[in-house]
């Protein structure tokens, strides 16, 4: 079960001001049951970025659909229609569930509209990858989609180490190097720019530093 928290208006707006056709993405599964990415949310959302815009006197063309699931190409595929008719995509999803999209649809910036809380673990039936590591503050829209604190070893936030060969990477030669794909897919996206940007070091406090998190929704607590 992952459990995430939809971004504030605020930022969303930010980071899809660029984009005058956006595609709302939600989720139908783990983060709709924690009322972050389901079918309302993708339809509250998409009103609220329409009004907070039209404020400003701009118009923004939002669409909003939602798949079962992100996280699985199967249902992804069901967002191409959507996706071949936007500028950029806004997933509700969970951090794995934006890197997926973006996988799938290499060619359209992929952007995160939930801060991912944390994972629960399905120990059993299939061997899975860890993609995020639900760090409560998701900086995958800086990094075209590939997250570094979790698929870089070192969790290197300004580039990479320098000791990766042939696209692998230097602490384990079976994985791939993630700052390689992650200059792969932003020189793809014709922004490569982002990476001369400086990033501070990292406050661990909204993520696993303080010990086990819970969510508490007192709005829908009976």
């Amino acid at each position: 079960m992952i459990v995430g928290t939809q971004k504030p208006i605020a930022e969303i707006k930010a980071m899809v001001k660029p984009y005058r056709r956006l595609l709302v993405l939600g989720c139908g599964t783990c983060v709709k049951t924690c009322f972050a990415g389901g079918e309302d949310e993708v339809l509250a959302l998409s009103s609220a970025l329409r009004l907070a815009f039209r404020v400003d006197g701009e118009e923004i063309d939002v669409k909003g659909q939602t798949v079962e699931r992100q996280c699985e190409d199967e249902f992804i595929q069901e967002a191409a229609g959507g996706v071949a008719h936007c500028d950029a995509v806004l997933s509700l999803a969970c951090g794995a569930g934006v890197q997926a999209v973006a996988r799938r649809y290499p060619n359209t910036p992929v952007l995160p509209g939930v801060n991912t809380t944390f994972i629960g673990v399905r120990e059993g039936q299939g061997l899975f990858t860890e993609e995020c590591i639900g760090c409560g503050n998701c900086v995958l829209a800086e990094f075209g989609g590939v997250c570094p604190i979790t698929r870089c070893a070192k969790r290197l936030l300004n580039g990479p180490c320098g000791g990766s060969r042939n696209g692998k990477c230097e602490v384990n030669p079976d994985t791939d190097c993630a700052w390689q794909l992650i200059i792969d897919r932003l020189k793809l996206l014709g922004q490569l720019d982002a990476l001369r940007t400086y990033r501070s070091p990292r406050d661990w406090r909204p993520g696993i530093a303080g010990g086990p998190r819970r969510l508490v929704r007192e709005d829908h607590i009976i």
